[in-house]
């Protein structure tokens, strides 16, 4: 396996105070709704249709709270961690490294069929293209671009023997 003697770790939450309001109306909304619904007679077909939304609003409303994208770089590889996914590639996995700006991908979070590939993103435009040697793409959103940079012209100008 190929190492490269690099170090770099950052972890990202989704801090935008705007999101923050958002997700804190919808969730009063959802308590209210819930009251009202309460308070009102109706046949248990509304129930049917009514809680399975409430329960998945309220389980949706923390995993975007809580969202943190922790990108780790090491002497083997880079790993990203988020909600529902954990994935790790060696360096001698990869095909192509490069540091872009990627623009705009349609949101934050996990975007899956982008012209990068799969796109893990909490906010910003700057992010890592990573292209594997089996021709799968993903890309790494950063605040911390020029760290990243580093490691990329390290890898792209690695000897051989590495």
């Amino acid at each position: 396996m190929k190492t490269l003697n690099v170090s770099f770790k950052e972890e990202q939450h989704i801090n935008q105070w705007w999101l923050r309001l958002i997700l804190i109306a919808t969730l009063a909304v959802i308590g209210y709704a819930a009251y009202s619904f309460l308070q009102q007679e109706n046949s248990s077909m509304n129930h049917l249709a009514f809680w399975p939304g409430i329960v998945i609003g309220i389980g949706v409303l923390p995993i975007i709270w809580f969202w943190k994208l922790t990108t780790k770089i090491d002497n083997y590889g880079i790993s990203v961690k988020c909600p529902f996914v954990n994935k790790k590639v060696n360096w001698d996995e990869i095909e192509n490294l490069k540091v872009l700006d990627y623009g705009f991908v349609g949101g934050w979070g996990i975007r899956i069929g982008t012209r990068y590939g799969t796109v893990y993103n909490t906010s910003g435009r700057k992010g890592m293209a990573i292209v594997l040697k089996n021709k799968k793409k993903f890309l790494i959103g950063t605040q911390k671009e020029s760290e990243l940079q580093r490691i990329v012209e390290k890898w792209n100008s690695r000897s051989e023997e590495i």
